[in-house]
């Protein structure tokens, strides 16, 4: 599966962003998938995933209330709705997909480019 990361930009502190991962292919039913993040100078980190059906997602507990990950698989689509933005949100992000895993680690063997969020104060 091929995955393209779009929807970052330059937001105030306090606003909304939602970033979206278009996936490729016609089973992505069949794929957990998972957001992650990097900062300038540190490392990536996980921010939330969700399993193939939608029904289970997971999120780090930095964002945890503040950002819902959701997916169309007829659109083969994951969504990552980011509220309340922090400063400390500015990072690169980067969808992520599996046939098998489903956690908080960087096990997932499908990546997509990054899509940048800068979050000012």
């Amino acid at each position: 599966v091929q995955l393209q990361a779009s929807g970052g930009g330059l937001v105030q502190a306090g606003g909304s962003l939602r970033l979206s991962c278009a996936a490729s292919g016609r089973t992505f039913s069949s794929y957990t998938a998972g957001w992650f993040r990097q900062a300038p100078g540190k490392e990536r980190e996980f921010v939330a995933a969700i399993s193939r059906s939608g029904a289970g997602t997971l999120y780090s507990d930095s964002v945890k209330g503040r950002f819902t990950i959701s997916r169309d698989n007829a659109q083969n689509m994951v969504y990552l709705q980011m509220n309340s933005l922090k400063p400390e949100d500015t990072a690169v992000y980067y969808c992520a997909a599996d046939l098998g895993y489903y956690g908080r680690t960087g096990r997932y063997e499908f990546w997509g480019q990054g899509t940048e969020v800068t979050v000012s104060s």
